[in-house]
């Protein structure tokens, strides 16, 4: 794991990058977090402002200068930041382009300029498009169904190109559909699970698109965080300048995942066992059926999730419960 390293975790107020700045400081690192607030959210960092270990930039990577001050002094880079969320992406491809994209393309540059070896980056489940094989394989995907996945497709080419021109050594984790503590469910574009925990909580119908005979390798936080710790330490050089799936493999089907929901919190509040649940129109951009092999970052990296969708399930509503 990483121990007594400067680290960069961009985004790092975000929902997965919050995370992985406790992780680093509880493992004796000293972490810059550079974050622009759009999706972040000071709280969740708030516990480590007046750590010394801790140093926060207010900053955008879409702005190269901002990069340029955060990759500063730092071995090993963590790149989280983006714009997530399929539907934003349609609904503004430009925006979701611009961060995705040129800010990743900015990073790289930083990271290189300032001599940084080590780019770990958050790819995207969302990269295996129309494939319809199952699991998916990292070296086996489709055509993108989104700008969000074009986007995160991208980051995977600019990785490989500057990989090979400069031996930058960069690490893709393609996350499938985490979830966790600090999960925001407010807003338009927030994530399933914490936003059908929310509405049970208040009493409200949780609203499924479509059938809900989809399916998801949900992966919980203490999982992705495991990931980056491997990959931004991994002395093997088999493991460098490649992707991986970051998942359990496991497949859950979405209406029994919520209903699993429903008797769990039913255990705090009773009512909740009676709330229905409501569905809407599929969602244009979506995958269907999602379920990945890890056997690759098992091999190479020595993931092996400690959680499956249960566990941390039963974790997250825990935390949803003390914290909402």
């Amino acid at each position: 794991m990483i121990n007594n390293k400067n680290v960069l975790v961009t985004g790092g107020a975000g929902f997965i990058g919050s995370n992985l700045c406790e992780a680093l400081l509880q493992n004796n690192n000293t972490v810059t977090c550079l974050d622009n607030f759009i999706t972040g959210n000071k709280k969740n960092i708030s516990s480590h402002l007046e750590n010394p270990k801790f140093k926060l930039i207010e900053g955008d990577i879409r702005d190269l200068k901002d990069c340029e001050a955060a990759v500063k002094g730092n071995e090993i880079v963590l790149h989280q930041a983006a714009l997530g969320s399929v539907p934003r992406s349609i609904a503004d491809p430009s925006t979701t382009n611009e961060i995705n994209i040129n800010g990743f393309l900015n990073m790289l540059i930083a990271t290189q300029n300032e001599g940084i070896k080590r780019f770990v980056y958050a790819a995207s489940s969302s990269t295996y498009g129309d494939s319809k094989e199952l699991p998916k394989i990292e070296e086996n995907i489709g055509m993108p169904l989104s700008p969000y996945a074009v986007t995160k497709y991208v980051n995977e080419l600019y990785a490989h190109v500057f990989s090979n021109l400069h031996g930058l050594e960069t690490i893709g984790l393609r996350y499938f559909n985490v979830f966790g503590r600090k999960q925001d469910p407010n807003g338009a574009y927030a994530a399933a699970i914490p936003k059908f925990i929310k509405a049970f909580m208040n009493h409200e119908s949780p609203k499924i698109n479509g059938d809900g005979s989809q399916t998801r390798d949900f992966t919980y936080i203490d999982n992705v965080i495991q990931a980056n710790l491997l990959a931004g330490s991994t002395n093997n050089k088999e493991a460098l300048n490649k992707v991986y799936n970051i998942a359990c493999g496991d497949q859950s089907i979405l209406i029994e995942l919520v209903e699993k929901l429903r008797t769990l919190l039913s255990s705090f509040d009773p009512k909740i066992k009676e709330i229905k649940i409501n569905h809407g129109p599929e969602r244009v951009g979506d995958v269907k059926y999602s379920l990945a092999s890890i056997e690759k970052a098992k091999t190479l990296i020595q993931y092996n999730p400690t959680h499956d969708v249960n566990k941390g399930l039963e974790e997250a509503i825990q935390w949803y419960w003390d914290n909402l």
